[in-house]
Protein backbone atom coordinates (compact mmCIF):
# COMPACT_ATOMS: atom_id res chain seq x y z
CA UNK A 1 0.00 0.00 0.00
CA UNK A 2 1.34 3.35 -1.01
CA UNK A 3 2.99 5.80 1.99
CA UNK A 4 1.45 9.07 0.44
CA UNK A 5 -2.38 7.51 1.07
CA UNK A 6 -1.68 7.08 4.60
CA UNK A 7 -1.20 9.43 7.82
CA UNK A 8 -1.52 9.91 11.34
CA UNK A 9 -4.87 9.91 13.14
CA UNK A 10 -6.54 9.97 16.47
CA UNK A 11 -9.81 8.52 17.67
CA UNK A 12 -11.37 6.50 20.36
CA UNK A 13 -11.32 2.79 20.45
CA UNK A 14 -12.61 0.16 21.98
CA UNK A 15 -9.60 -1.64 22.74
CA UNK A 16 -11.71 -4.95 23.61
CA UNK A 17 -12.99 -4.87 19.80
CA UNK A 18 -9.62 -4.55 18.82
CA UNK A 19 -8.50 -7.82 20.16
CA UNK A 20 -11.32 -9.62 19.34
CA UNK A 21 -10.46 -8.30 15.51
CA UNK A 22 -6.97 -9.28 16.24
CA UNK A 23 -7.67 -12.69 16.36
CA UNK A 24 -10.42 -13.03 13.94
CA UNK A 25 -7.86 -11.63 11.69
CA UNK A 26 -4.32 -12.70 12.85
CA UNK A 27 -3.09 -8.93 13.51
CA UNK A 28 -0.78 -7.53 15.60
CA UNK A 29 -1.16 -3.94 15.76
CA UNK A 30 -3.23 -1.47 16.08
CA UNK A 31 -2.51 0.19 13.06
CA UNK A 32 -2.68 -3.58 10.89
CA UNK A 33 -6.02 -4.74 12.68
CA UNK A 34 -7.81 -0.86 11.31
CA UNK A 35 -5.92 -1.47 7.68
CA UNK A 36 -7.40 -5.77 7.59
CA UNK A 37 -10.74 -4.51 9.30
CA UNK A 38 -11.12 -1.90 6.54
CA UNK A 39 -9.96 -4.04 3.70
CA UNK A 40 -12.62 -6.67 4.96
CA UNK A 41 -15.69 -4.39 4.90
CA UNK A 42 -14.15 -3.56 1.19
CA UNK A 43 -14.38 -6.99 0.29
CA UNK A 44 -17.91 -7.29 1.76
CA UNK A 45 -19.21 -4.99 -0.25
CA UNK A 46 -17.73 -6.13 -3.40
CA UNK A 47 -18.98 -9.97 -2.31
CA UNK A 48 -22.29 -8.30 -2.24
CA UNK A 49 -22.21 -6.64 -5.53
CA UNK A 50 -21.31 -10.10 -6.90
CA UNK A 51 -23.97 -11.96 -5.53
CA UNK A 52 -26.59 -9.02 -6.59
CA UNK A 53 -24.79 -9.47 -10.32
CA UNK A 54 -25.28 -13.32 -10.20
CA UNK A 55 -28.86 -13.45 -8.80
CA UNK A 56 -29.86 -10.36 -11.47
CA UNK A 57 -32.05 -11.98 -13.94
CA UNK A 58 -30.82 -11.95 -17.44
CA UNK A 59 -27.54 -9.84 -16.44
CA UNK A 60 -25.15 -12.71 -16.93
CA UNK A 61 -26.75 -13.95 -20.05
CA UNK A 62 -25.87 -17.49 -18.54
CA UNK A 63 -28.81 -18.92 -20.51
CA UNK A 64 -27.52 -18.00 -23.72
CA UNK A 65 -25.99 -20.80 -25.58
CA UNK A 66 -23.92 -18.10 -27.81
CA UNK A 67 -22.23 -16.77 -24.59
CA UNK A 68 -22.14 -20.00 -22.96
CA UNK A 69 -20.66 -21.90 -25.68
CA UNK A 70 -16.89 -21.63 -25.01
CA UNK A 71 -17.55 -21.20 -21.63
CA UNK A 72 -16.49 -24.65 -20.57
CA UNK A 73 -13.73 -25.39 -22.76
Amino acid sequence: MSTAARRKTSFEVDFAKVESAKQILGTRTLTDTVDAALDEVIKLQQRQRLVELLFTAGRLELDNPDVMAGAWL
